[in-house]
């Protein structure tokens, strides 16, 4: 039987698409047939007009304010919401160290480690290191280091962003998810057939992943439709 498959689109400085990304493997910490499943992630970028580097001056707190048109107070109560959220799925977000900035040539990346089979490791690493760590995700340095610590060559990473390699990759995961109504990530969709929006919690999640092997095994369709979850698109999460 082929892999069950899941694609996931997202962006690294989408907060919701870390918590989605540890919810998924919450619920394949409890589904039977997890060596089944191969996961793959496609690029989604919520600002791809954003310099490299933003160099504003603004805290994270006073950008989220100036963008929704809150008060400063208001911005705080929604990173506080947003912080204790991904606390109660064992994630630590430090918005005070955040640098927001462009994150195509991570995506890039991304597919780069893809093929040398670290795609999720490095996912996971992206994640920390710009929504906890504070690392400028813009920077081609850092982001070289980082596919490093996952275990894929820094020179072949530095090689990478000093190229346009994987750039058409990125566009066409951009297209696909424009063809597919995706409007906010994280977007997950289960064996080419049955799509979830949002990070989910894991037993939703699990009750997914139940229902499309069931439906594999010839057990009849499945009532799996789309579902709502916390999302960001590019209005905000």
């Amino acid at each position: 039987m082929e892999p069950l498959r899941i694609d996931i689109w997202s962006d690294i400085a989408c907060p919701w698409c870390w918590v989605g990304k540890r919810r998924l493997e919450q619920a394949l910490e409890k589904f039977a047939h997890a060596e089944a499943v191969e996961v793959e992630w496609h690029a989604f970028e919520l600002d791809p007009w954003a310099p490299k580097k933003r160099h504003d001056g603004l805290t994270y707190a006073a950008r989220l304010g100036k963008k929704y048109g809150t008060s400063a107070e208001q911005a705080e109560l929604m990173i506080q919401r947003m912080t204790d959220a991904a606390a109660k799925d064992g994630i630590t977000m430090r918005f005070d160290r955040a640098q927001p900035g462009n994150t195509f040539d991570a995506h890039r990346l991304l597919h780069h480690a893809s093929r040398c089979g670290k795609q999720n490791a490095l996912k996971e690493r992206l994640f920390k290191a710009y929504l906890e760590d504070g690392d400028s995700l813009g920077d081609a340095s850092t982001l070289a280091k980082l596919a490093s610590d996952v275990g894929i060559d820094v020179d072949e990473a530095a090689a990478v962003l000093a190229s346009d390699t994987h750039a058409n990759e990125v566009r066409a995961d951009e297209r696909q998810a424009a063809s597919l109504g995706i409007s906010g990530v994280p977007f997950f969709v289960f064996d080419r057939r049955y799509a979830v929006s949002g990070a989910q919690p894991a037993d939703a999640v699990l009750e997914v992943l139940d229902k499309v092997w069931s439906e594999r095994e010839g057990n009849g369709e499945t009532d799996a439709p789309l579902a709502e979850g916390a999302a960001c698109g590019p209005d905000g999460c």
